[in-house]
């Protein structure tokens, strides 16, 4: 099983530990998205365990061995992690061929993941005349050159068009389902939601949460219902009479917290309450991380107040 194992890891730069005694394993078959803050130890973890920088101690392994041991690492690993990596002078073809040739990759799949991330049209043309899109486009291409078992990506769809944000959605999905495994990080918190399927969750540093999306978004946010009916106040009072919290809101509509549609349906339909709304709020993603990693954001901008104009 080649998964990446990430054992009691830690990194320091002088007196900043940017990397907390972590302990997480990533697997197969599931994409996984990696989540924190910025300054959270992201960036540096995926950076030890592709051999970019040396732990102070601890190990990050890939398929139990470290990423600088393996031969032809392209055919083992493909990474992201700075889309600007390319030579600019350079076409992409000739970028994706040296890369082929340093590991031993037959110099048809340049053509094939050229083809496959879009850049097919424009393979010919310098890097530096690329968009920021067209250079992430280049660099995923550049990661599934040697079709290798493990992907790992940072913030694959910054830059990316509508249709190429579809298209790394639909790419990380398909990736998954070949048994591939797949770390991803990112900041974007709807888009994560799109393709996770687990959740490994950095604050500072140190482990937050390692479950599945789903589970995490469960154990951080209370189910809400959202009701209304032609008679609020008797609704208002038939949720406090069966201990259901609410709360009033705009145009007579009340949310329920910690409550079922089923249950409230009942309820309403035993009283003879005419509903003219009823449905789940579904928690997000988002507001599950917010809640986790509020307390945990190093670099964070304080809300403005509004100065009071004198007369």
């Amino acid at each position: 099983m080649t998964s990446i194992d990430v054992q009691d890891l830690t990194k320091e730069y002088g007196t900043k530990r940017a990397v907390d005694h972590l302990t997480f394993s990533v697997l197969p078959g599931r994409v996984t998205g990696f989540l924190g803050p910025n300054g959270a130890g992201k960036s540096t973890t995926m950076r030890l365990v592709l051999g970019l920088d040396r732990p102070t101690s601890g190990t990050a392994t890939v398929g139990g061995r470290a990423y600088a041991t393996l031969d032809e690492p392209l055919r083992h690993v493909g990474a992201l992690l700075d889309a600007q990596a390319a030579h600019g002078s350079r076409t992409a073809r000739d970028h994706l061929r040296a890369l082929a040739a340093s590991n031993r990759i037959p110099e048809r799949r340049v053509d094939e993941v050229l083809e496959q991330s879009g850049l097919g049209s424009v393979a010919r043309r310098r890097v530096k005349t690329y968009s920021l899109g067209m250079r992430q486009r280049l660099g995923i291409a550049a990661a599934l050159l040697g079709d290798p078992p493990v992907v790992l990506l940072d913030e694959p769809s910054n830059g990316l068009d509508p249709e190429g944000i579809i298209w790394i959605r639909e790419l990380l999905r398909e990736l998954a389902r070949e048994g591939r495994t797949v770390l991803v990080s990112s900041h974007l918190m709807n888009e994560t939601a799109s393709f996770a399927d687990h959740l490994v969750v950095l604050g500072r540093g140190r482990l937050l949460a390692d479950m599945p999306m789903r589970e995490f978004i469960h154990a951080r946010v209370q189910p809400r219902v959202r009701v209304r009916t032609t008679d609020g106040a008797a609704l208002g009072d038939l949720l406090a009479r069966h201990g259901i919290e609410a709360v009033e809101g705009e145009g007579g509509r009340w949310t329920a917290f910690d409550a079922r549609v089923e249950d409230i349906g009942r309820l309403t339909s035993a009283a003879h309450l005419p509903i003219l709304e009823l449905a789940s709020e579904e928690a997000t993603l988002e507001q599950a991380y917010l809640d986790l990693t509020g307390v945990e954001t190093e670099f964070a901008a304080t809300p403005t107040t509004p100065q009071t104009q004198e007369a």
